[in-house]
């Protein structure tokens, strides 16, 4: 389907003549917590060590990140809650892997995780970063848990540094 003028759709205003508010990639004293599932340790671990690299590069310390680990996804959603909570945090990343299996269990995790998750993410006053793989085979999980900015847990911290930051510039 075709917007603007000729589809009887009119801009609102154009784009200079919008405000614009965004988060930054600044750390900013900021506190995080990256709550992660203990299954397919494999490939949770690497998701971990991309999403600490993540935030020391950009300037978190030690000091101003938290690991949680918890079973399973399945486990993320009501260990976030309490997390955010219980407060002393700036935002929250849920890492975790589920892969296809022969039997519908995949689905059922999977799904109550991104539910939970994404239901917490709206109750919550922080943000809740989703960072779970949902892979059909071991080797696409391990392709998404490579090196560098890659590394989907890398991702899932820099979305975290943003979304607090502009959960700051919303206040």
């Amino acid at each position: 389907m075709k917007g603007g003028p000729e589809a009887g759709v009119t801009p609102v205003a154009s784009p200079e003549h919008v405000g614009e508010t965004s988060g930054t990639l600044s750390s900013d004293g900021r506190r995080f917590a990256i709550v992660a599932a203990r299954f397919n340790h494999g490939i949770t671990s690497r998701l971990i060590a991309g999403a600490a690299e993540a935030f020391r590069s950009h300037g978190v310390g030690p000091e101003d990140l938290e690991l949680i680990l918890v079973p399973g996804a399945f486990e993320l959603p009501s260990a976030c809650r309490r997390v955010a909570q219980r407060g002393g945090v700036d935002a929250v990343v849920a890492l975790g892997c589920v892969i296809r299996g022969e039997t519908p269990h995949f689905k059922f995790v999977a799904g109550a995780a991104a539910q939970g998750l994404s239901a917490l993410s709206v109750e919550v006053s922080i943000p809740i970063i989703f960072g779970v793989l949902t892979t059909d085979t071991l080797e696409q999980a391990l392709d998404r848990a490579g090196s560098g900015s890659t590394n989907k847990g890398w991702e899932a911290a820099v979305s975290a540094l943003e979304m607090a930051s502009l959960y700051t510039e919303l206040s």
